[in-house]
């Protein structure tokens, strides 16, 4: 996911500094389909972002509590935020097929694309929410399950 995230930041470069170039210098002509071709780079960057945050952990969550001391606490806290992420994830991808869907029926103004391309990015991030929470959820069951026989 990093390599491919990587890849579509590079890929970026290129219609957003013809962009650039055709705008303040006039050495290129003007063209409409670079904004849509950046804009679609994009929502693919943050979608896959955004799936590297949550494997990563790097996602971020707001603490409306001190952080738990005790290892019951911290496996709430910690579960709370999976779950919280699951249903979201759940969410994106069963409303993002419909999404998709309605997507699948338009296409692009400059490049003539079908929407498709970027609205199905919706149900993919939300099916890698719902299964990388799970895993790190999993995880921390397992985590706090060592600790507590480690403790008997």
């Amino acid at each position: 996911m990093r390599l491919l995230l990587g890849v579509l930041m590079g890929a970026l470069a290129v219609p957003v500094a013809m962009q650039v170039l055709s705008r303040y210098t006039g050495l290129i002509p003007s063209y409409l389909w670079t904004e849509e071709l950046a804009t679609f780079l994009f929502v693919w960057i943050v979608m896959i972002g955004s799936i590297v945050a949550v494997w990563d952990g790097t996602h971020f969550d707001v603490r409306i509590t001190r952080d738990a001391t005790s290892p019951i606490g911290q496996l709430i806290q910690t579960g709370v935020v999976h779950l919280a992420i699951m249903v979201f994830g759940a969410l994106f991808l069963v409303y993002g097929i419909e999404y998709t869907e309605f997507g699948g029926n338009q296409r692009s103004v400059m490049m003539r694309a079908n929407l498709a391309i970027t609205h199905v990015s919706v149900p993919i991030a939300g099916g890698f929410w719902l299964v990388l929470s799970g895993y790190r959820l999993f995880e921390t069951i397992a985590q706090f399950r060592a600790r507590a026989g480690a403790a008997l």
